[in-house]
Protein backbone atom coordinates (compact mmCIF):
# COMPACT_ATOMS: atom_id res chain seq x y z
CA UNK A 1 0.00 0.00 0.00
CA UNK A 2 1.66 3.38 -0.77
CA UNK A 3 1.44 6.03 1.68
CA UNK A 4 2.46 9.50 1.37
CA UNK A 5 2.37 11.62 4.34
CA UNK A 6 2.83 15.55 3.89
CA UNK A 7 4.14 17.75 6.70
CA UNK A 8 6.34 21.31 6.95
CA UNK A 9 2.96 23.65 6.03
CA UNK A 10 1.92 26.65 7.70
CA UNK A 11 0.93 30.62 8.03
CA UNK A 12 4.13 32.76 6.48
CA UNK A 13 4.07 36.01 5.50
CA UNK A 14 4.62 37.09 1.71
CA UNK A 15 8.50 36.41 0.64
CA UNK A 16 9.00 33.99 2.96
CA UNK A 17 9.92 30.73 3.11
CA UNK A 18 8.57 26.83 4.19
CA UNK A 19 9.99 23.40 3.83
CA UNK A 20 7.61 20.56 2.92
CA UNK A 21 8.43 16.84 3.68
CA UNK A 22 7.19 13.89 2.30
CA UNK A 23 7.69 10.54 4.38
CA UNK A 24 6.64 7.75 1.45
CA UNK A 25 6.22 4.01 2.51
CA UNK A 26 5.14 0.62 1.13
CA UNK A 27 7.17 1.36 -1.52
CA UNK A 28 11.14 2.24 -2.92
CA UNK A 29 11.03 5.60 -4.17
CA UNK A 30 13.97 4.96 -6.02
CA UNK A 31 13.06 3.89 -10.03
CA UNK A 32 9.61 6.21 -9.64
CA UNK A 33 9.06 9.57 -10.47
CA UNK A 34 7.85 11.54 -7.58
CA UNK A 35 6.33 14.95 -7.57
CA UNK A 36 4.02 17.77 -5.45
CA UNK A 37 0.92 18.99 -6.40
CA UNK A 38 -1.68 21.35 -4.77
CA UNK A 39 -5.07 22.15 -4.15
CA UNK A 40 -7.35 24.73 -3.35
CA UNK A 41 -10.91 24.61 -2.04
CA UNK A 42 -13.28 23.90 -4.99
CA UNK A 43 -10.77 23.34 -7.90
CA UNK A 44 -8.43 20.27 -9.01
CA UNK A 45 -5.19 19.20 -8.05
CA UNK A 46 -2.64 21.37 -9.71
CA UNK A 47 0.97 19.88 -10.54
CA UNK A 48 3.83 22.36 -8.75
CA UNK A 49 7.08 20.13 -8.80
CA UNK A 50 8.58 16.61 -10.34
CA UNK A 51 11.91 14.88 -10.19
CA UNK A 52 12.59 12.22 -11.91
CA UNK A 53 14.38 8.85 -11.41
CA UNK A 54 16.88 10.21 -13.46
CA UNK A 55 17.27 13.43 -11.82
CA UNK A 56 15.81 15.74 -13.78
CA UNK A 57 13.55 18.15 -12.21
CA UNK A 58 10.21 20.14 -13.60
CA UNK A 59 8.53 22.97 -12.37
CA UNK A 60 5.16 25.02 -13.46
CA UNK A 61 6.03 28.59 -14.28
CA UNK A 62 3.66 29.70 -11.68
CA UNK A 63 6.73 28.63 -9.05
CA UNK A 64 9.86 28.54 -11.31
CA UNK A 65 12.78 30.01 -9.72
CA UNK A 66 11.28 30.32 -5.99
CA UNK A 67 10.82 26.57 -5.38
CA UNK A 68 13.01 23.44 -4.82
CA UNK A 69 12.23 19.56 -5.26
CA UNK A 70 15.10 17.12 -3.70
CA UNK A 71 14.64 13.96 -2.58
CA UNK A 72 16.65 11.09 -0.84
CA UNK A 73 15.96 7.37 -2.37
CA UNK A 74 17.60 6.17 0.29
CA UNK A 75 15.48 7.74 2.97
CA UNK A 76 11.88 7.84 0.74
CA UNK A 77 11.46 11.32 1.24
CA UNK A 78 10.69 14.19 -0.91
CA UNK A 79 11.10 17.55 -0.30
CA UNK A 80 10.04 21.33 -1.75
CA UNK A 81 11.79 23.92 -0.25
CA UNK A 82 9.89 27.33 -1.39
CA UNK A 83 10.96 30.69 -0.91
CA UNK A 84 9.44 34.26 -1.86
CA UNK A 85 6.20 32.87 -1.26
CA UNK A 86 3.10 34.51 -2.35
CA UNK A 87 -0.31 34.61 -1.22
CA UNK A 88 -1.26 32.50 -4.67
CA UNK A 89 1.01 29.90 -3.51
CA UNK A 90 -1.72 29.22 -0.42
CA UNK A 91 -3.31 25.48 -0.75
CA UNK A 92 -2.55 22.04 0.06
CA UNK A 93 0.42 20.91 -0.92
CA UNK A 94 0.28 17.08 -1.46
CA UNK A 95 3.12 14.92 -3.10
CA UNK A 96 2.55 11.59 -5.17
CA UNK A 97 4.86 9.12 -7.05
CA UNK A 98 4.65 7.20 -11.07
CA UNK A 99 2.24 7.57 -13.56
CA UNK A 100 0.58 10.56 -12.14
CA UNK A 101 3.46 12.47 -11.91
CA UNK A 102 4.75 11.56 -15.53
CA UNK A 103 1.18 12.31 -17.22
CA UNK A 104 1.56 15.78 -15.38
CA UNK A 105 5.09 16.05 -16.40
CA UNK A 106 4.15 15.02 -19.97
CA UNK A 107 1.11 17.90 -20.05
CA UNK A 108 -1.40 16.23 -18.82
CA UNK A 109 -4.36 18.39 -17.71
CA UNK A 110 -6.39 18.07 -14.84
CA UNK A 111 -8.23 16.15 -13.17
CA UNK A 112 -5.60 13.80 -12.18
CA UNK A 113 -6.35 9.99 -11.02
CA UNK A 114 -5.16 8.83 -7.98
CA UNK A 115 -5.55 6.63 -5.38
CA UNK A 116 -3.12 7.00 -3.11
CA UNK A 117 -3.43 11.36 -2.53
CA UNK A 118 -2.00 11.52 1.08
CA UNK A 119 -3.82 13.83 3.58
CA UNK A 120 -1.59 16.94 2.19
CA UNK A 121 -0.22 20.15 4.67
CA UNK A 122 -1.72 23.44 4.29
CA UNK A 123 0.52 26.23 3.19
CA UNK A 124 -1.46 29.88 4.07
CA UNK A 125 0.79 33.26 2.90
CA UNK A 126 -1.12 35.98 4.52
CA UNK A 127 0.35 39.02 5.66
Amino acid sequence: QWQFVESGGGLVQPGGSLRLSCEVSGFNLEPYAVGWFRQVPGKEHEGVSCSLKDGTTHYADSVKGRFTISRDNDKNTVWLQMNSLLPEDTAKYYCAAGALVLAWYWGQSPPYENDHWGQGTQVTVSS
